[in-house]
């Protein structure tokens, strides 16, 4: 079970009204997903600063073995 936090903000009527018609969900949902979508690009924006720090090894021709 997760721990949730109970919250009341202010936002602009258009705003809600514009997220909600865009994820097609009531207000709770689309505020949740608005909340990952932010967590998740600041993921992202984490891993984007370790790009090019890890020589792999891989061999393409050994993978692509694996496919057929």
């Amino acid at each position: 079970m997760h721990a949730e936090r109970k919250v009341t903000v202010s936002l602009p009527e258009e705003l809600m009204a514009n997220a909600m018609a865009a994820t097609g969900e009531g207000l709770t949902p689309t505020l949740r997903r608005g909340l990952e979508l932010v967590a998740a690009k600041n993921a992202y924006r984490k891993l984007l600063t370790l790009k090019g720090q890890f020589d792999l090894q891989l061999d393409l021709d050994e993978l692509r073995k694996d496919s057929r």
